[in-house]
């Protein structure tokens, strides 16, 4: 990552140490939504109470990234504008391109690209390529020549293009690229050949302390700067709700993770958590028959049900919630365990005022 973005996404001081502290970024549009206009009040308010990034979770129908950034392009003119997350191969390359070098015009260069890889049932089931690792690292390096306005022609895991180039670039540096991992392969994919990695919510801080660790010797390895490669940790943060909102904010996202095969099991392990108490959490009656993602098929009330099926450790302690200053001691923990920026997720920019302004901290400002 370059100078420019570096300096762009510096964030939050403590006051009692004088170490740098985490920027605070959160997401417009947490989860499904049937209207995108609100994401627009929500970028608008995420600048003004100085968060430093504006994430978008992209999904198909509502919440186009491409469609999205342009309109907080326009609304906003300091804040980070991210996809957390897209894919590589739900568009093609040239179209990516074009739509992130578009945005960078649009936003004076204010784009942050995440790229995820999804699980091989969605690919299957829409009809697309799976992800592999070579696929990915040769994508990012096609987009990266694309934003450049090199000419590419390549044969190989990430397809067959004969001639592609954007006729026109603007004059904005290439949007970084942040990859989304959990596992040891992710992780060393992001050290390796990504600008940044973007790690997913209910990672406790000592698993986020083992994910830094994982991405910075991967980018040591290689030659590069361990640092330049930026960790954003992602923190389900839910302050001063009444109990049953806190509950549907946290506990009801915690089930749409968990009750995924094989992706509830592998955030368990990356936690060192037993991953035989999943068995209590799909054997819920409300998830019988449940094929996709529970969110997609859940009511609401229905997701915080099921949320009971989980032991209380597997959401408090890798979230952050209460008042400011409880949610500030979380932060506290994923700034020592190696962060660089928390993405806050779960609630909207317009529920979080009071906790970026760190309100009831004593010791800790932001500046």
């Amino acid at each position: 990552m370059n100078d420019e973005n570096t300096t762009a996404l510096a964030g939050v001081q403590s006051e009692a140490s004088g170490s740098p502290g985490p920027a605070l970024g959160g997401y417009a549009l947490p989860g499904r939504v049937p209207d995108p206009r609100p994401a627009i009040a929500q970028a608008i308010e995420a600048e003004r109470i100085g968060m430093s990034t504006l994430w978008l979770s992209e999904r198909w129908g509502t919440k186009d990234f491409g469609v999205l950034a342009g309109a907080f392009s326009q609304v906003t003119s300091t804040i980070k504008i991210a996809a957390g997350i897209t894919h590589f191969q739900s568009r093609h390359p040239a179209l990516l391109a074009s739509l992130a070098m578009t945005a960078q015009g649009l936003s004076d260069g204010r784009v942050v690209l995440g790229i995820g890889r999804s699980v091989d049932k969605m690919w299957s089931a829409v009809g697309l390529p799976k992800s592999t690792n070579a696929s990915i690292v040769d994508s990012a390096d096609i987009f990266r020549r694309l934003c450049r306005g090199e000419k590419v022609k390549y044969d190989g895991p990430a397809g067959t293009f004969p001639s592609l180039r954007l006729t026109d670039v603007p004059d904005v540096p290439v949007p970084p690229l942040v990859f989304a991992a959990i596992g040891p392969k992710g992780l060393e994919l992001a050290g390796r050949h990504f600008d940044g990695v973007l790690l997913h919510p209910f990672l406790t801080p000592d698993a986020v302390r083992r994910s830094t660790q994982a991405v910075r010797t991967a980018a040591e390895q290689t030659g590069r700067d361990p640092n330049s490669v930026r960790v954003y940790a992602t923190v389900i943060t839910a302050s001063g709700l009444p109990a049953d909102e806190e509950a549907a904010v946290v506990g009801g996202r915690a089930v749409s993770y968990y009750q995924i095969p094989t992706f509830g099991e592998q955030l368990a392990k990356v936690n060192g958590w037993d991953v035989d108490r999943l068995a209590d959490l799909r054997g819920h009656p409300l998830l019988a028959g449940v094929r996709g993602a529970a969110d997609s098929v859940l009511e609401r009330d229905q997701m915080t049900e099921v949320a009971r099926a989980l032991p209380e450790e597997w959401i408090r302690g890798a979230a952050a919630l209460g008042s400011p200053s409880e949610c500030w001691e979380m932060f506290e923990r994923y700034r020592e365990a190696g962060a660089d920026e928390l993405v806050l997720h779960g609630s909207t920019p317009d529920q979080l005022g009071d906790v970026v302004a760190g309100r009831g901290r004593s010791t800790l400002a932001v500046t």
